[in-house]
């Protein structure tokens, strides 16, 4: 019974999350419109960052709740869902095209933060000024991308891809009602998933960690599987793989920053011995999918699905 319990948490909150961030990025995209603030900042802040609501209330309340290897096993697995899942599901739909100019740029950003990420799990707590630099390296990203230093591809269509298919609030009304059921749907759903993954895990006989890496990844996802299929049926290739390099950006430096920033993560030595490598290896395979100007087509789709697959077994 409990178990059962368990489960409706964990499934309420999840859908506490998603329809908190559906609501909050509609809401944002329409003050944004209103505002005319430009498609570039919108795609970059609002939608990566809407998004990546989902993980960063998860991750925040884990960490605040006291179990910090849920938080960590969230953003990681997030990433490694976001190369292999999100990714291996729309090019069963329409082949992924990896020639966008500047995205060899943006990819080898993303290798570079998941080093970091590796670096700063070796010290074995992520603290407060670890969360600072990784949250100033966002800023200065943001900063040179809105400058046309660096551009993120598809950035600039993925508000319109979302527009085009959920639609968006048009009067003030709306918009302020849309962010306010955002702002309050999401923390109620991360303290209902927090509750309902530390009781599954300890139904389970597993750790707060593969939870995190499996379950909690897998469900805050979704935002970015949903757009990512999107894009696919609107053959838009650069939205599908600029959403995926962005969240992973955002998933370690903007998540992971600010709740370091809130409270100190411990990290557990299991996740150097399996699921940080992972991590890594899925970045440097869509890396060098990139490098090739190459194109990920349905059989790989297959094999990245496949290799999901064995990974969440592995696991458990």
């Amino acid at each position: 019974m409990t178990e059962v319990i368990d489960l409706l948490k964990l499934f309420g909150g999840f859908v506490y999350l998603l329809m908190g961030g559906d609501l909050l990025v509609r809401g944002a995209l329409g003050l944004a419109r209103e505002s005319r603030v430009p498609p570039m900042v919108v795609g970059l802040t609002i939608v990566a960052m809407g998004t990546s609501a989902p993980e960063l209330m998860v991750s925040s309340f884990s960490a605040l709740s006291g179990y910090p290897e849920l938080a960590i096993g969230n953003v990681v697995g997030s990433n490694i869902a976001n190369v292999l899942l999100v990714i291996g599901v729309p090019v069963l739909i329409q082949p992924i095209v990896c020639n966008q100019d500047n995205l060899i740029k943006q990819t080898s950003l993303m290798i570079m933060v998941s080093v970091l990420l590796l670096v700063l799990c070796l010290i074995g707590t992520i603290g407060f000024w670890s969360g600072v630099l990784l949250v100033f390296i966002l800023a200065c990203f943001l900063v040179a991308t809105t400058r046309g230093m660096s551009v993120m591809p598809g950035v600039g269509e993925a508000d319109e891809e979302l527009e085009r298919a959920l639609g968006m609030p048009g009067t003030t009304t709306n918009i302020s009602l849309f962010i306010v059921l955002g702002v309050i749907g999401l923390p109620l759903g991360a303290d209902l998933v927090v509750e309902g993954a530390v009781g599954l895990a300890a139904s389970w006989g597993v750790s707060e960690a593969v939870i995190g890496l499996s379950v909690i990844a897998v469900a805050t996802s979704l935002p970015e599987l949903s757009t990512t299929v999107m894009a696919a049926f609107h053959r838009s290739s650069d939205v599908a793989i600029g959403n995926v390099v962005g969240s992973n950006l955002f998933n370690i430096l903007a998540i992971l920053g600010i709740t370091s920033m809130l409270v100190p993560i411990r990290v557990d030595p299991s996740f150097f011995r399996y699921d940080l490598w992972i991590m890594l290896g899925s970045a440097v395979l869509l890396w060098m999918f990139v490098l090739a100007r190459g194109t990920i087509g349905r059989l790989w789709g297959v094999a990245f699905l496949a290799a999901y697959a064995g990974y969440l077994v592995s696991i458990f």
